[in-house]
């Protein structure tokens, strides 16, 4: 049935196979660090092979992101469902963003918590506001509507406006901003916005965002999209100027913490460095800061970032009481908070190191501490990735485990008010949470009266 062959052929075979796969490693080895210089027939040959080696990379990833929801996670919470618990005194509002498994998209609610009713809903047709985007192959845009459809887009950290209107973005997408019909205002394309925005004193907003083309130079990360990460930082007025614009790693050169971005060691390169996760505006003048500084999260530096545009100083910088944090905030004139998500890379995983911790910066002190570390454990929580909180005046804390789909809010001896658990009535499964914040303050619940007596 079978042929004899020589063994002489067989370890020719053999060797020539060895030689073959070392020579399809160094070709794919060769894409993956960049794609090097053009060289004929080899540059075409290793952009096939690398191609074909992201095969399996690519099916298992349609097989988790499309056949399952992304937007659907881990259920902890079996027997809960909504708003639980006990409706606030005080005139606190919710600007709850979160993706809705009944109609498999992304919507914004306007929640009294007084009552836990719906005052307003924004649901934008953001296959129609996407279509806006030119695309071109190659570009930032190019895997757009692949990638963030409405089926799969999340309306991230929405801002509300006096008039109704909100600015939103999903990660790496265009930033967005709705009218209180979900209209399209304006569309921002310049940058891919990612993560956060804030307000400052002004009504400006800052947004986390990233360069592309890059302004580094070549020699730093080449000019192929997807290379490097550069993310940069944004200045906008309401109307979708762009006030202020600089890139973080541009500003580290600046500042002589270039080594943060090529230090890695091992003659390895790493594409994000910095991942910029929440930019805070300073609105208070204090011995620390000054009004127009701006706090800056860059969560693979676990580092916190004081930072003054007016002169492009790097005033104050903190590292190692953290783990890929998120959301700082300035707490009065000489405190801030920042979410810790504890989060270790390991071996072959990434943990969250027991739970989440809020943890105190004094700046008169020069001192850190743990907040509410006793209750974030008692409710076990443990986002793994994003997830931010916000203390108030008044010793409340609001937290939101994104990973889980969860939000919470204690009031200051510790005593959970309520919760709400963002589980879907059609397929019983749990939904992501988008960065939600409460509206509290006279400013915020003016502001709310004045649109709602508009609408």
């Amino acid at each position: 049935m079978f042929k004899k062959i020589e063994v002489w052929v067989l370890y020719l075979t053999l060797l020539l196979g060895f030689v073959l796969l070392i020579f399809f490693g160094s070709l794919i080895r060769r894409e993956a660090l960049g794609g090097g210089r053009y060289i004929p027939v080899i540059t075409q040959l290793s952009k096939l092979v690398y191609f074909l080696s992201e095969i399996p990379f690519n099916l298992k990833k349609i097989q988790s992101s499309d056949i399952k929801n992304p937007n659907m996670l881990k259920d902890r919470f079996k027997k809960t469902y909504g708003f639980s618990g006990e409706k606030l005194d005080e005139d606190f509002l919710l600007l709850l963003s979160r993706y809705d498994g009944d109609i498999n998209q992304s919507k914004v609610e306007l929640v009294s918590l007084q009552n836990f009713e719906v005052i307003h809903t924004w649901i934008p047709d953001i296959n129609s506001i996407l279509s806006n985007v030119k695309i071109k192959k190659g570009g930032k845009w190019e895997h757009l509507m692949r990638d963030r459809h409405e089926k799969r887009f999340r309306i991230m950290s929405p801002l509300l406006f006096s008039d109704g209107s909100i600015v939103f973005q999903h990660n790496d997408s265009p930033l967005i901003k709705i009218d209180k019909n979900s209209k399209l205002v304006w569309l921002k394309t310049d940058h891919m916005y990612h993560h956060t925005q804030e307000l400052d004193s002004e009504g400006n907003i800052w947004a986390c965002s990233k360069n592309y083309p890059y302004s580094l130079k070549e020699q730093y990360v080449g000019e192929k999209f997807g290379n490097f990460n550069e993310d940069a930082m944004t200045k906008l007025s309401p109307e979708g100027k762009v006030l202020f614009h600089k890139s973080i790693p541009e500003l580290l050169m600046e500042n002589e913490m270039e080594y943060l971005l090529f230090s890695i060691g091992d003659h390895r390169f790493t594409k994000d460095p910095i991942h910029l996760n929440d930019i805070q505006p300073v609105n208070i003048n204090s011995n620390y800061w000054e009004i127009g500084d701006v706090f800056l999260s860059l969560a693979h530096q676990s580092m916190i970032l004081l930072y003054r545009p007016r002169t492009n100083e790097i005033l104050w910088k903190s590292t190692g009481k953290f783990y890929h944090q998120h959301d700082v905030d300035v707490l009065d004139d000489h405190r801030i908070s920042i979410f810790n998500n504890n989060r270790k890379f390991l071996f072959n995983k990434d943990i969250v190191d027991g739970n989440n911790e809020i943890i105190i910066y004094d700046f008169k002190n020069q001192e850190y501490s743990l907040y509410f570390d006793k209750y974030i454990k008692k409710h076990d929580i443990r986002t793994i990735s994003e997830g931010n909180c916000e203390i108030f005046p008044n010793g409340e804390i609001f937290i939101e485990e994104s990973n889980y789909g969860r939000l919470l809010y204690f009031n200051r001896n510790g005593d959970l008010k309520w919760s709400h658990i963002n589980r879907s009535k059609k397929d019983n499964n749990i939904y992501s949470q988008n960065w939600s914040r409460i509206l509290h303050g006279r400013d915020n619940v003016k502001m709310v009266k004045t649109f709602l007596n508009f609408k």
